[in-house]
C-alpha cells in the first residue's frame, strides 16, 4: 500500500470527514461478508463505525480529521487499530482479537485475505451491548456493589498506568480549552455566544489558578498514561466484572493526564446522567484507597469536570451528522445539556438546586456555592451514621458532593489492612483511637482547603473529640454542623449483626460496651436514627 501524505486536506464538511468510506461500510454491513444470515448491527460514533456480526465485532476508524484526533489517512487509521489492540487489549484480555485488513480483489472488497489493502478493522469478541454501563445505568441497575467494583477497577488501571513525570498538564489542558472555544464559536446554534464566552473566561481563570498544583502533581507522579476516555459506554460487565475498553489509542498526549482528570470523565458522565450518589461513592472509594496527596487534587476537580463536559458537548456536536433524523433532536438535547453542565461545574449558581437530607428526616435547601462546610456525625455503632453520610454527601457542596471520612476506613488504613479485614483488639486501644481521630481531623482540614465540603463519620463519644472536630471547621473558616444519632439498644444490635462486607468491626458486644460510656454533655443536634424516627415527629434540635 502506498504511504499517503501525513498532511490532510482541510475538512470539507462540518462533521470533519475527509474521505469516503461508504463502500467499506457497506461491505461490513452485509451479512454475507460474515457468512451469517442475521442482520449486522451498526453503531456509529464521531470517530468510528462498529459492525456487530455473529460472535464478532469489527471497528473501522472513520476518515476524519480533528485537531485532537487525526484519522485522515489509511496509514494513520491502520496504526490506530494496532495501537487500540495493544493498549485496550492489555486491560481486557480476550476481548480484542487483532487487526483485520480490508482488501480489494478482482471480485471487489473483502474482509481479510489476499489483495490490495485499503483499510483496517479492529476485530473484537462480541459482547452483549446491554451490559455496557450506560445501558446498566439506564435500566436503574447501577448498584452500590457495582460502584464499589468500578472504583476498584479504576484504581487497578491507574496503579498499572506508566508514570509521566514533568508532563505539561496545564499546557495540554489549555490547548483543549482553545479548541473548545473555536468549536463552540463555529456552532452558535448549539452554543450561545455569550455563554460560550463566559465558559471560556471562567475556564481560563480556573486553569491559571490551579497551574502550580498541576505542576506539583506531575512532579509527584500523579500524571500517567491513562485510559483517557473513561465514560460509561466504554466500560462493560464481563463475567460480572466491570472492564475498561476502547481507551484513547490515537494520541499519547491526550491519554497522558492527571489521574483525577481521567477519573473526572467517569464522574461527569454519572453526574450528567443524574446518578449523583454513584458518582460520589466512586470518588470517595477512590480517595479511600489512594495516597493522601490525592485529596489536594480536589482543588482541580471542578475544572476537570467542566472541561470533560465541554469536550463531550463538542464531540457529540460533531457526531450529530451521523445520527438518523429521528435521533437528531435528542442528540442536540444531549449536546446542550453537556454544555450547560460545563458551565455549572465552574459556577454552581447555574446548577439545579439541591436539598440536603438531614439526619432527623427533614430536608433543607442547599446553602449555595458559598464556603465549604464540615458536617460531623456521631453516635454509637449501628446508629445509622454511615447510611446518612452516604445519603447526604451527593447533595453537599461542589460536585460530585462531599468527601466522606469514616473512622472505620481510616483505622484499617492505619493498620495497613483491607477494608473488610477484622482487626485485633490492640487496634482499638485508647491510643489507637486517638490516632484515628487525629487523622480524621488532619484529612478534614486538607479537604476544606480545596474548597470541598466534608462529612466526618465517627462515634465521637468523648466531648473533647466533638470539640476538636468543630475546631477544624472554625480554623478553616468553614460552616460546622454536628449531629448525634440515636437508636434503641435492640435496633443498634440488630443493625451491627446484619452488616456484611463493611469496614466496621462492631458487634453486639461492642454496642453494649458503648452503651455504658459517659458521653458527657452533647451540644450537637440530637436526632433519632431515620428508620426509628416517627414520620410525624417534630424536628429535634435547632436547624443548622
Amino acid at each position: 500500500m502506498t504511504a499517503p501524505t501525513d498532511t490532510p486536506a482541510p475538512p470539507a464538511a462540518p462533521d470533519h470527514v475527509v474521505g469516503d468510506q461508504s463502500a467499506i461500510f457497506a461491505l461490513l454491513e452485509d451479512p454475507a461478508t460474515h457468512g451469517i444470515t442475521d442482520k449486522v448491527v451498526r453503531i456509529d460514533t464521531h470517530g468510528a463505525a462498529v459492525f456487530l456480526a455473529g460472535p464478532f465485532a469489527y471497528k473501522v476508524k472513520r476518515a476524519v480529521f480533528f485537531p485532537f484526533m487525526d484519522f485522515s489517512t489509511p496509514e494513520k487509521r491502520r496504526a490506530a487499530c494496532h495501537a487500540e489492540v495493544a493498549i485496550s487489549g492489555a486491560g481486557a484480555p480476550g476481548l480484542y482479537l487483532g487487526v483485520v485488513p480490508i482488501v480489494r480483489t478482482p471480485n471487489g472488497l473483502a474482509l481479510g485475505g489476499a489483495g490490495e489493502v485499503v483499510e483496517h478493522a479492529v476485530k473484537m469478541r462480541r459482547f452483549d451491548t446491554g451490559l455496557t454501563l450506560d445501558k446498566v445505568a439506564e435500566r436503574g441497575e447501577f448498584s452500590p456493589d457495582l460502584a464499589k467494583a468500578l472504583a476498584a477497577t479504576v484504581l487497578e488501571a491507574h496503579a498499572a498506568a506508566p508514570v509521566c513525570r514533568g508532563f505539561d498538564t496545564a499546557g495540554r489542558l489549555g490547548a483543549y480549552l482553545d479548541d473548545n472555544t473555536r468549536e463552540f464559536a463555529a456552532r452558535a446554534d448549539l452554543f450561545p455566544p455569550a455563554e460560550a464566552a463566559a465558559l471560556a473566561q471562567s475556564s481560563q481563570q480556573a486553569l491559571a489558578r490551579i497551574t502550580p498544583l498541576l505542576q506539583a502533581r506531575s512532579a509527584a507522579g500523579f500524571v500517567r498514561r491513562c485510559h483517557g476516555d473513561m465514560h460509561l459506554r466504554n466500560i462493560v460487565l464481563l463475567d460480572g466484572r466491570p472492564v475498561l475498553f476502547d481507551a484513547i489509542e490515537f494520541n499519547d498526549d491526550i491519554a497522558t493526564c492527571d489521574l483525577l482528570y481521567d477519573l473526572a470523565f467517569l464522574l461527569m458522565d454519572l453526574w450528567q446522567r443524574k446518578l449523583p450518589a454513584e458518582a460520589n461513592a466512586i470518588l470517595n472509594r477512590y480517595l479511600w484507597a489512594s495516597a493522601d496527596e490525592q485529596i489536594d487534587g480536589l482543588e482541580a476537580l471542578p475544572f476537570f469536570l467542566s472541561l470533560r463536559a465541554g469536550i463531550r458537548a463538542k464531540v457529540e456536536a460533531a457526531g450529530l451528522t451521523h445520527l438518523a433524523a429521528e435521533r437528531k433532536a435528542e442528540g442536540e438535547r444531549r449536546v446542550r445539556a453537556a454544555f450547560a453542565q460545563a458551565l455549572a461545574f465552574l459556577d454552581p449558581g447555574r446548577a439545579e438546586p439541591r436539598t440536603l437530607p438531614l439526619p432527623d428526616g427533614r430536608t433543607l435547601p442547599e446553602a449555595g456555592p458559598g464556603r465549604p462546610s464540615l458536617w460531623a456525625v456521631g453516635g454509637l455503632s449501628g446508629s445509622g451514621k454511615s447510611t446518612w453520610a452516604a445519603r447526604m454527601a451527593p447533595a453537599l457542596g461542589r460536585a460530585p458532593g462531599a468527601v466522606i471520612l469514616r473512622s472505620d476506613i481510616e483505622r484499617k488504613r492505619l493498620a495497613g489492612t483491607a477494608e473488610t479485614q477484622k482487626l485485633p483488639p490492640d487496634a482499638y486501644t485508647p491510643e489507637a483511637t486517638k490516632e484515628v481521630y487525629a487523622r480524621l481531623r488532619t484529612l478534614a482540614a486538607r479537604v476544606l482547603v480545596t474548597g470541598h465540603s466534608v462529612i466526618v463519620d465517627a462515634v465521637h463519644a468523648r466531648p473533647d473529640e466533638r470539640d476538636a472536630i468543630g475546631e477544624v471547621a472554625r480554623q478553616a473558616g468553614a460552616d460546622f454542623h454536628g449531629w448525634w444519632l440515636e437508636a434503641p439498644e435492640g435496633e443498634l444490635i440488630r443493625r451491627v449483626e446484619a452488616r456484611s462486607g463493611d469496614a466496621s468491626d462492631a458487634d453486639a458486644a461492642v454496642v453494649r460496651r458503648q452503651l455504658a460510656y459517659d458521653l458527657g454533655d452533647i451540644s450537637w443536634t440530637r436526632a433519632p436514627s431515620l428508620s426509628t424516627a416517627p414520620s410525624a415527629a417534630p424536628p429535634s434540635g435547632p436547624t443548622p
